[in-house]
């Protein structure tokens, strides 16, 4: 019997699907019916991907990335019986700022949902003079309010922790340069009021390992647990034909989240498929969800693929974090607290 314990909300119509006996000897793995958002799922949407999903009221709800026929990406709302089957809205999230007043971004990209106090947040990329993070909340999934923007350009891949830490709100990001950047490690930064954000710390960077060798990036909001921050994040590599995002393994400190415990040497998931390794942009797994029943420890990882579509894997926090801990490899800077 394991002694983990996950810190989280029974989900009992969570997605899932038993790994198979074939399956290779890593810890996810596929919807066999994958994937489960095609190509123009709605009016004037060519492409849905890298997109966040969480339980909500008995069922499930996403913010969901979609790549329009004029070539902007927007955000959509969607919403699911079965987290499997989505119905999603044809008309672009409406924000607002704090006076009621239409705010929309120039453009806005890969989403991440998480829920704090009660309080859905909302963070994507967007153009603040340069590719920075935008931020929203709402708690019933009508009525969308814009925040103050949390950093200057150029950020990306923000993802907030489920819970405050020491009484602060706590986010990752990746600083990078305006375009595909050769380069990009995660950073935390803290905010007591979701308006002023500081105590920045370095997290996690890129490895020697193929898989993770150019630059990381933030993917699924951390699950608690006994054992520390279950973290799956992105790693990206490079080759002749271009970059490939590969789906990674970590552990953080429950209190000094910027401290690496455990992190796997190998990938928990890449491009193998054809709906992964075909596609806008070839060779992507993207993580922007893991779901998880706080009674069964399962966890429903929802995951863009080629920039194209909408895939679904399976693991459980046992499995997952046995994993982690038996193909452990830290670097110095991992187990710095992250301060200079």
């Amino acid at each position: 019997m394991s002694d983990l314990i996950v810190m989280g909300e029974s989900i009992p119509n969570l997605p899932w699907q038993d790994k198979p006996k074939n399956c290779p000897a890593l810890p996810l793995w596929r919807y066999s019916a994958n994937p489960i958002i095609q190509r123009n799922p709605a009016p004037d949407i060519a492409r849905v991907f890298n997109s966040a999903v969480v339980p909500y009221e008995g069922a499930f709800v996403g913010v969901f990335r979609g790549e329009c026929v004029d070539g902007v990406p927007r955000l959509y709302l969607g919403e699911s019986a079965d987290g499997i089957q989505w119905n999603i809205d044809s008309e672009q999230i409406l924000f607002k700022d704090g006076h009621g007043k239409p705010f929309l971004s120039l453009y806005a990209y890969d989403p991440r949902l998480v829920k704090v106090d009660g309080e859905f947040y909302i963070m994507w990329c967007q153009d603040f003079y340069g590719a920075s993070i935008g931020l929203a909340k709402t708690t019933d999934f009508k009525t969308f309010i814009r925040l103050e923007n949390p950093f200057i350009p150029y950020n990306r891949n923000a993802v907030m922790f489920p819970r405050k830490i020491g009484g602060n709100y706590i986010m990752m990001s990746r600083p990078s340069d305006s375009g595909h950047t050769p380069f990009g490690d995660i950073f935390i930064s803290e905010s007591p009021d979701m308006v002023y954000w500081g105590r920045h710390r370095h997290m996690m960077g890129k490895t020697a390992f193929w898989w993770e060798s150019v630059k990381i990036g933030g993917g699924c909001a951390p699950i608690e647990t006994n054992e520390g921050w279950l973290l799956f994040y992105h790693g990206v590599t490079g080759t002749c034909n271009g970059f490939v995002y590969s789906i990674g393994g970590a552990i953080l400190d429950i209190a000094q989240p910027s401290i690496v415990k455990y992190r796997s040497k190998n990938f928990l998931l890449t491009p193998e498929e054809w709906y992964e390794e075909r596609g806008f942009v070839p060779n992507v797994t993207f993580p922007c969800a893991a779901v998880c029943d706080g009674d069964t420890g399962r966890i429903a990882i929802y995951y863009g693929a080629a920039d194209t579509y909408v895939g679904l894997a399976f693991t459980t926090v046992d499995e997952v974090v046995s994993y982690i801990k038996a193909n452990n490899s830290l670097t110095a800077e991992d187990r710095e607290i992250g301060i200079r």
